[in-house]
């Protein structure tokens, strides 16, 4: 997001894994295309990037970071509902700015919007995926919330296998957002051929004509929304924090099975139809390795970052992870870590009987963020080729004491940070976390995360 100098497309090429990765981090600590505030705002930034470049290298910084996820917290520390937030975007700056002025540098995380939904553009388009306050949800709600439906059928695995894009505009699209139903109706788009008058019908119909005047609409709430929230992105960086994500991507299995059948859907598939379920997957696979690559092109971005979700202890056993959720994600991995990026796996749940078998890359290329897994398991099993972070209950920064987080994560350091490696982070974003247990944290790494020398 913040490094966009690169190197030419045959000097880029030439390099190994190892370079490519090299030169990313070396311009993750030493950006050329941030406007630091001052020289102090600069320092403070390669200091804290460096200790991730250590724990990502699997070395001892000079001591452990600190990796808040702060998602609505701001909003919820002045009174702002999630409601006004998502439709009013000056009010939501304005929390996220106090917020960060307050206690971003106390913290040392700055917290930024990425999980403010835009709530007028999802209204105008009728997003069927979510629901939030207003809309499915009451409107004094935190937050939205995944529906769970079988957005694509079973017998239509060979509509996405053939024609990926044919499928996600005519099939995919209409269902998901009511604005675009009109689509179903639509010839295939690989239809078009030299003379399209047939293909162009469509857009004679009063319901076409209804969506695209939609589609403006939304999209001119989404360029105000962009407009406003350009310089809260930027200006995390700009003070002296380093991001922590450039890219998102979503294992192929979760892809389907979240957004696309569902989970009972995708269960009866590994058994009904796991030929075909596979051969999805691959299509997907080739998909998202080439979106996320063209993003990160001649070295733009360093994190990729993958919320796991159906791969956690207990959806599925371990003879299906290792057939049907895991080779599929490693071979995107694999294709990442080609290009030198790290890859950090969030593991939401616990991942404690997965340990064993997914410790198959190259060192420093995987940074683990686990949410409920064993962390001194974690550390003995992967330790010695991937960094780790994480674990730091959201239950017990919602209701414990600052002296029960700050023992907590003592233990989690003297066992976690030994030979360097690890980064103190909670187990999930800190929505509703008291802001004195997360100073905790922050005393708990300055107090006990200090690497001798």
């Amino acid at each position: 997001m913040f490094m966009n100098q690169q190197m030419s497309g045959p000097e880029w090429n030439q390099l190994t894994p190892v370079q490519k990765r090299e030169l990313r981090l070396s311009r993750f600590i030493n950006p050329v295309d941030i406007q630091f505030h001052n020289a102090e705002a600069r320092q403070a930034y390669q200091i804290r990037a460096q200790r991730l470049a250590d724990v990502y290298n699997l070395q001892e910084p000079d001591r452990v970071p600190l990796t808040l996820h702060l998602g609505t917290l701001p909003l919820q520390y002045y009174g702002l509902s999630y409601h006004t937030a998502m439709k009013d975007y000056p009010q939501a700056i304005e929390a996220y700015n106090r917020f960060n002025q307050a206690f971003a540098a106390g913290l040392e995380s700055f917290a930024t919007i990425a999980v403010l939904i835009p709530g007028q553009a999802f209204e105008l388009l009728d997003y069927k995926m979510y629901a939030w306050p207003g809309h499915g949800l009451p409107e004094n709600s935190g937050g939205y919330q995944f529906r769970e439906q079988e957005y694509m059928k079973a017998g239509e695995y060979d509509d996405l296998i053939q024609n990926p894009a044919d499928f996600w505009l005519r099939f995919y699209l209409p269902r998901i957002f009511g604005a675009m139903q009109c689509l179903q109706n639509t010839s295939p788009i690989t239809d078009l051929i030299e003379i399209p008058t047939a293909q162009l019908m469509p857009l004679a119909t009063q319901p076409v004509q209804d969506m695209l005047k939609i589609l403006l609409r939304a999209g001119e709430d989404l360029a105000e929304r962009n407009a406003i929230h350009k310089n809260l992105f930027t200006q995390g960086p700009a003070s002296g924090f380093p991001p922590l994500v450039d890219f998102l991507c979503i294992a192929p299995f979760d892809i389907i099975g979240d957004t696309l059948r569902g989970t009972q859907g995708i269960m009866t598939d590994m058994y009904r139809r796991p030929d075909k379920l596979m051969e999805a997957m691959e299509i997907l696979t080739r998909i998202q390795i080439k979106s996320t690559l063209n993003k990160a092109a001649g070295g733009r971005g360093l994190v990729v970052t993958f919320p796991l979700h159906k791969g956690a202890d207990g959806w599925m056993s371990q003879s299906q992870f290792e057939t049907f959720y895991w080779p599929f994600l490693k071979k995107t991995i694999d294709a990442l870590v080609n290009e030198g990026l790290i890859v950090t796996l969030f593991a939401e749940g616990g991942y404690d009987t997965r340990l064993e078998s997914v410790n198959e890359f190259p060192a420093g290329a995987i940074h683990w963020w686990f949410d409920k897994t064993d962390m001194a398991r974690a550390k003995r099993i992967l330790g010695n080729k991937c960094s780790i972070a994480g674990n730091v209950p959201s239950s017990l920064l919602m209701k414990g004491t600052p002296a029960q987080v700050k023992d907590y994560c003592r233990n989690l350091i003297a066992v976690c940070g030994k030979n360097g490696g690890y980064a103190l982070a909670e187990g999930a974003a800190d929505v509703e976390a008291r802001i004195e247990n997360l100073q905790a944290m922050a005393e708990a790494v300055r107090e006990f995360g200090v690497y001798r020398r």
